[in-house]
């Protein structure tokens, strides 16, 4: 569904953000992208969306290149940038002027997701708050049914209960045929939402496996006494000793932990490709 080939990208000579990154996402996926500030998750996500073009390599989503923009591929592919801009217009009338774009559209659907995050679609997008805004912005994309839906830092500006909303509103629209790729931060926001992830540093994808392989190789756990085993990749105090990420050599279950995770593989990326590399 997505596929970047040797893809390089910067905004100067300089400042080059990834150099031959290589990634495939395939359908029936939600991938978490998450990565240091500065990392590119937002150019890299941009370039998906043919809003920045690589320098060198190839990008394919849902069989089309990008950068062409052709109107096919526009109707396959909705994408919420983190920071928002809305016209001055009541909802419906956003939703009526924009829907026609999107052969999927579901007006149906649209008006259950704005119900369940509490707008009315009478109000004028310019009286609402920015979190406000926001879940409109997310109805609308989840309402789109294309094929690729990629979020920029959805939940910015949602209170704890949206969060909750939004995590049940996109888990409920997965479908085998479609792939949807959420960057973010705030990776307790993607807790019960993601089954696959994706950790970006510099020009290198230091993981991109699913919760269930990686639930096999690494151990989520809170160890009594110091945590001084070699088999320790990361450890943090914990009010009842320390909670670590662990290889996981005796096949235990645990819960995934986003970010006792991503603080294992930015700190330990050899040791995470050498658990991984046969995955």
């Amino acid at each position: 569904m997505i596929h970047l080939q040797n893809v390089s990208f910067g905004y100067s000579r300089r400042k080059r953000l990834f150099d031959n990154l290589n990634l495939r996402l395939e359908p029936g996926h939600i991938y978490g992208l998450l990565g240091k500030n500065g990392a590119g998750k937002s150019s890299l996500l941009r370039n998906m969306a043919g809003l920045l073009f690589p320098d060198s390599g190839r990008i394919q989503v849902a069989d089309f290149e990008p950068r062409r923009r052709e109107p096919a591929f526009l109707q396959q592919l909705f994408f919420i940038p983190e920071e928002i801009y809305l016209p001055s217009v009541p909802v419906d009338r956003y939703v009526a002027t924009l829907s026609p774009f999107y052969p999927q559209f579901n007006h149906a659907q649209f008006g259950y997701y704005l119900k369940e995050f509490d707008i009315p679609a009478t109000h004028s997008l310019t009286a609402l708050s920015y979190g406000q805004k926001k879940k409109v912005l997310i109805a609308f994309g989840l309402a789109t049914n294309t094929r690729v839906l990629i979020m920029d830092e959805p939940t910015n500006g949602l209170d704890i209960p949206s969060k909750s909303q939004f995590r049940k509103l996109v888990a409920s629209v997965l479908e085998a045929d479609r792939v949807m790729l959420i960057s973010t931060h705030q990776v307790r926001d993607l807790d019960n939402l993601i089954d696959s992830v994706i950790i970006l540093e510099g020009s290198d994808i230091l993981l991109n496996h699913s919760l269930e392989v990686i639930s096999e190789r690494l151990r989520f756990a809170t160890l009594a006494g110091a945590a001084t085993s070699e088999r320790v990749l990361y450890a943090e105090p914990s009010l009842r000793g320390h909670a670590v990420v662990m290889e996981n050599e005796d096949g235990e279950e645990s819960r995934v932990d986003l970010e006792r995770l991503f603080n294992a593989v930015t700190n330990n990326p050899e040791r995470i490709r050498q658990l991984f590399s046969n995955a």
